[in-house]
């Protein structure tokens, strides 16, 4: 494999901004939103990254007041105005092009999280308030993750439950742009990054690809002792418990991948997508306690590079919806709940959209009234049965005593081993020797390697997002033709492309 990390720690120009400047103003998007766009435009993301709220209400509400107050949480946050593009090889953002659909509706509100939300044509976000009896309202708040994360939820609910209040909401200041420490993170990542292809719970293939999914719950009770007794953070126990359990089903190194926050003091107060995902490699050893600060380090080491995605960083990942099979979100709230004058309101605040965006998520959110946590799962790889089975295992893990070896630790059974097909990918038709070369061409160009054959998959090469945008960008220019992004999936080598081009050409030909 060739090795294609970027010259230099600021990387792309633009790249690692924040920026959430004013309207009309286009910009180059971050590094994260660009792999996100590139999974919706592959058709790999379904409605996964549509992020829903709900709100219930009891009492007089004042629904003209409640609209009113959304208008003014979105003219205070450009994020939710924000629509994406491709220019010139470049991930754009403009904000202000896309007005969130904001609405009052009568009925049961239902399940309408899977109407689509256009990240290229807008709105990013809905709001639509049911009336479901005279003092009994649902407020449905679903915002694509691409310009929203989970702290997004409870800011948006401070400023509208601030703005239906009648307290003017001040605007906001945009944050500095940072550029992204690539060199940094590449020399992190070189020595640890791996593809994945776990021991999951049933012993079935892995599946990065997002699916509709089911969702078993978790009970956590048992983990505020567990982290005091190990001497880590909740999280850390939660992870380490985790890992115990992949451990156990046949997994000497098992790998999580991690929602990490990338918020800083500047960004606490903004609606936005300050998260990324960092892979976590484990081995588990010694005692309970030994491998639970293990885990400690490893992850607070990879937390200094929580800004740049791995993919960035090191090249070699192809686009999906999740890092890896398993993977973790961990959210603290220590905000009150929001409060509305006259009515009692109550939030959900980890509202299930019906998809799982792996193989096997475990979504927590912790608040002073306890955990709500949930194993979200691809029900073709992991059963509600096998998810039971985890959950049991977890739960039985974060009771243990940390003296204990690994080896005695009630770990779940093991399963025989599977050959995972992660990839899916096809072999690609004879391509026109000329047009080969020309795809080739181009690929050197934007990878900037010399040494590039009509076979290699782009993404050994390195690439990753940017480059695919880059690449179809050049051929748009040198050959009047469109590729789709999920070639890309499909057959990621010049033979791949260059038979899309052919193809296109032929029917453009019939057509004349």
């Amino acid at each position: 494999m060739t090795d294609n990390v970027r010259k230099g720690s600021s990387g792309d120009p633009g790249e690692g901004e924040r920026s959430l400047s004013g309207p009309g103003e286009a910009e180059l998007a971050s590094a994260v939103q660009h792999a996100m766009w590139i999974t919706e435009r592959t058709g790999l993301g379904g409605a996964v990254h549509q992020m829903p709220l709900t709100v219930r209400f009891e009492g007089p509400l004042d629904a003209d007041a409640l609209m009113a107050a959304c208008a003014a949480v979105v003219a205070r946050h450009p994020a939710l105005t924000a629509t994406f593009a491709e220019r010139d090889g470049r991930f754009a953002v403009t904000y202000g092009s896309a007005k969130p659909l904001i609405s009052l509706a009568v009925g049961d509100p239902g399940r309408d999280d899977h109407r689509p939300l256009d990240v290229e044509e807008g709105p990013p976000a809905r709001f639509t308030l049911y009336r479901t009896a005279p003092d009994r309202h649902v407020l449905r708040v679903v915002a694509h993750h691409i310009v929203f994360d989970g702290l997004s939820k409870d800011v948006l609910l401070a400023d509208l439950a601030a703005a239906y209040g009648g307290s003017a909401l001040a605007p906001l200041t945009p944050p500095p742009n940072a550029p992204l420490a690539l060199d940094e993170a590449a020399e992190f990542w070189r020595g640890r990054w791996r593809e994945e292809s776990p021991l999951l719970p049933g012993g079935r293939p892995a599946s990065l690809r997002a699916t509709l999914g089911e969702t078993v719950p978790l009970f956590l009770d048992g983990l505020p002792a567990a982290a005091e007794r190990l001497g880590v953070t909740r999280f850390e126990a939660l992870l380490t418990a985790l890992s115990l359990a992949l451990y156990g089903y046949g997994n000497p190194s098992p790998a999580l991948a991690v929602d990490v926050s990338t918020r800083t003091p500047e960004t606490k107060d903004h609606i936005g997508y300050f998260v990324n995902e960092i892979p976590l490699f484990t081995a588990p050893a010694g005692t309970y306690g030994e491998t639970a600060r293990a885990v400690r380090d490893e992850l607070r080491a990879a937390y200094r590079h929580r800004e740049v995605p791995v993919a960035r960083a090191l090249g070699g990942v192809s686009p999906r919806t999740a890092l890896l099979p398993v993977s973790v979100s961990h959210r603290r709230r220590d905000t009150p709940d929001p409060v509305f004058a006259g009515t009692t309101a109550t939030v959900d605040w980890a509202v299930f959209n019906g998809w799982v965006r792996g193989s096997l998520h475990v979504q927590v959110v912790e608040s002073g009234a306890g955990f709500d946590a949930k194993l979200q799962i691809n029900p073709q790889v992991v059963t509600r049965a096998d998810a039971e089975d985890l959950a049991n295992a977890l739960r039985a893990l974060l009771a243990a005593d940390p003296a204990t070896p690994v080896g005695d630790l009630p770990l779940p059974a093991r399963v025989f081993p599977v050959t995972p097909d992660l990839t899916g990918e096809t072999q690609p038709e004879e391509s026109d020797p000329e047009v080969v070369e020309q795809v080739l061409a181009i690929w050197r160009e934007v990878l900037e390697i010399d040494d590039v054959r009509p076979d290699d998959d782009l993404f050994d090469l390195g690439g990753h997002s940017l480059s695919i945008t880059q690449i179809i960008a050049r051929v748009r220019e040198r050959f009047d033709v469109e590729l789709s992004f999920e070639v890309f999936i499909d057959a990621p080598t010049v033979l791949g492309i260059a038979a899309e081009i052919a193809g296109a050409r032929a029917k453009e030909a019939a057509a004349c």
